[in-house]
């Protein structure tokens, strides 16, 4: 048969040149697992966070669901905040509430009221999350000019 191309390789073997293959003996080779050990999962981890449906800030742990929010001044205790809240069910509820409750955002009293909790990726690096705020001291605009003039002195 001939071949469309003369070059070496193409749809060749190697014995078709006339050349044995070459056998080289079958060594056992060691799985990558003995070589390097188990491959560790890079995963981000999770976290139970509750966060005000009105403005997104993060509640801290030991919030007072019948409270307010830190930010917004918004109720906790509302529609908006609950586990069963949907827009697509009827009186925007899962639970069979009697009545349609007007203002979502509003205080009630909903014998049904869970407070959502979202699970979310913790992302934050461990030694920030235990680091708290620095402490601000008063300081006026001359101690800003001192530390500028101290930086260039010679």
């Amino acid at each position: 048969m001939e071949r469309k191309y003369k070059h070496r390789g193409y749809m060749s073997n190697e014995q078709e040149e006339g050349r044995p293959r070459e056998q080289r003996p079958q060594e056992p080779r060691p799985a990558r697992m003995d070589r390097m050990g188990p491959k560790t999962p890079r995963m981000v981890g999770t976290v139970l966070r509750a966060r005000c449906s009105n403005c997104g800030a993060v509640l801290g742990a030991g919030f007072d669901p019948n409270g307010k929010c830190p930010r917004c001044q918004t109720e906790l205790h509302c529609c908006k905040q609950c586990v069963h809240f949907d827009t697509g069910a009827r009186f925007e509820c899962t639970q069979p509430i009697p009545e349609r409750i007007g203002r979502k955002d509003a205080r009630n009293e909903c014998s049904f009221f869970e407070f959502r909790m979202t699970v979310e990726k913790d992302t934050s690096p461990v030694a920030t999350a235990t680091v708290t705020a620095p402490v601000h001291s008063p300081a006026g605009p001359t101690d800003a000019r001192k530390a500028f003039e101290d930086l260039f002195k010679k």
